[in-house]
C-alpha cells in the first residue's frame, strides 16, 4: 500500500485545522489515515496528512483553508500494516531521516530488531516507519529518506526514551552510524469532530 504524507501551510483562522481535519474526514472516509496538529518545530498554521491512494491527493492539496502543499510520497517498511490508523497518544514525533543510500535494508532491519524492546520499556508505539520515494537530488547524493512516526504518552516519555535499555541502545546507536541527518518534530492527533 502506498501512502501520501501531506505538510500543509494553513489560512490564518482559529478553525483552519479543525476545518481541515473534518474536510479530509468526510471526503476521504478510511483514504484518510490521520490529520495531525503541530506541537513543536512545526510552524502553529501548519497541519500533516495521511493519506492511503492516489486519489486523496487532490482533496488534501485543494482542501478548504490550504494556503500550500508539499507532498511526500511513501512506502511502508515493516510498519504499519495495511489498514492501520495511529493509536490515540499524547504525542506523535515524526523523524525524518536521511541516510546513506547504502544502509537502508540495514537502517530498517536494525529499526525493527530495536522496537520490542524499546516499546517494552516505555510507553510508546511505533505506528511506521516509511521510505520517501528518492528525489532527483537523492539519487545524486546516494541518499534516502525514511520518515518514523512514533507514538509517546507524552513528551516527558520521550524525553525518557532518550535512554533506552541496551538492545535497543546498541541498534540505535548502529543506526545513528547510517544517518546523515535527523529532524524530529512534535505533533498531536487532531481530534475528530
Amino acid at each position: 500500500m502506498e501512502y501520501n504524507y501531506f505538510e500543509l501551510r494553513l489560512k490564518r483562522d482559529r478553525t483552519a485545522q479543525k476545518a481541515l481535519g473534518d474536510h479530509v474526514r468526510q471526503t476521504l472516509g478510511a483514504k484518510a489515515v490521520a490529520v495531525f496538529a503541530p506541537l513543536l518545530g512545526f510552524a502553529s498554521n501548519q497541519a500533516l496528512v495521511l493519506t492511503t491512494g492516489d486519489a486523496a491527493v487532490d482533496a488534501v492539496m485543494r482542501a478548504p483553508g490550504v494556503v500550500s502543499a508539499e507532498r511526500h510520497r511513501l512506502t511502508p517498511t515493516i510498519r504499519p500494516a495495511d489498514g492501520a490508523k495511529p493509536a490515540a497518544m499524547g504525542v506523535y514525533v515524526h523523524n525524518w531521516f536521511t541516510i546513506d543510500a547504502t544502509g537502508f535494508d540495514e537502517f530498517v532491519k536494525l529499526s525493527g530488531e530495536a522496537w520490542p524492546d524499546f516499546e517494552g520499556h516505555f510507553e510508546t508505539k511505533i505506528f511506521g516507519l516509511f521510505a520517501a520515494q528518492p528525489s532527483k537530488d537523492d539519487l545524486m547524493e546516494g541518499a534516502r529518506r525514511l520518515l518514523l512516526m512514533t507514538g509517546y504518552r507524552d513528551l516527558g516519555e520521550w524525553q525518557k526514551s532518550r535512554n533506552p535499555a541496551e538492545t535497543a541502545r546498541n541498534a540505535f546507536a548502529r543506526r545513528r552510524d547510517l544517518t546523515r541527518v535527523s529532524l524530529a518534530r512534535s505533533c498531536v492527533l487532531a481530534p475528530a469532530s
